[in-house]
C-alpha cells in the first residue's frame, strides 16, 4: 500500500465514539441533559447514562445518530473534545 492509499484508509474510517467521559462533557457543554438526548434518539434516558459510562455501547441506528449528535457537538465545542493531555492516547 502506498503512503497516500494508507493515509486515506484512515480518513475514510468509519467515525467511532469518543471515550464515555468525553461524551458526557460534550453533551454538558451544550447543555443539553441526558433526557434530552435519549428524546431526541428515541431512547430511555438510562441508555443514555449508560453509554457515557462506557457500561454499554448503542446499537444500530442509534449508534450512527449518536454518533452524529457527538460530532456536531465537538465542532460547537472543540475545547470540550479534546481528550485530557495527561493521558496518552498509546
Amino acid at each position: 500500500m502506498d503512503l497516500l492509499a494508507a493515509v486515506d484508509a484512515v480518513l475514510t474510517r468509519p467515525p467511532e465514539l469518543p471515550l464515555p467521559s468525553v461524551r458526557a462533557s460534550l453533551r454538558k457543554a451544550d447543555r443539553l441533559t441526558q433526557q434530552q438526548v435519549a428524546d431526541l434518539l428515541g431512547v430511555r434516558r438510562l441508555a443514555v447514562a449508560r453509554w457515557e459510562a462506557g457500561n454499554v455501547e448503542p446499537r444500530e441506528p442509534h449508534r450512527q445518530a449518536y454518533i452524529r449528535l457527538l460530532a456536531g457537538l465537538a465542532i460547537k465545542h472543540p475545547q470540550t473534545a479534546m481528550p485530557d493531555a495527561s493521558r496518552s492516547q498509546e
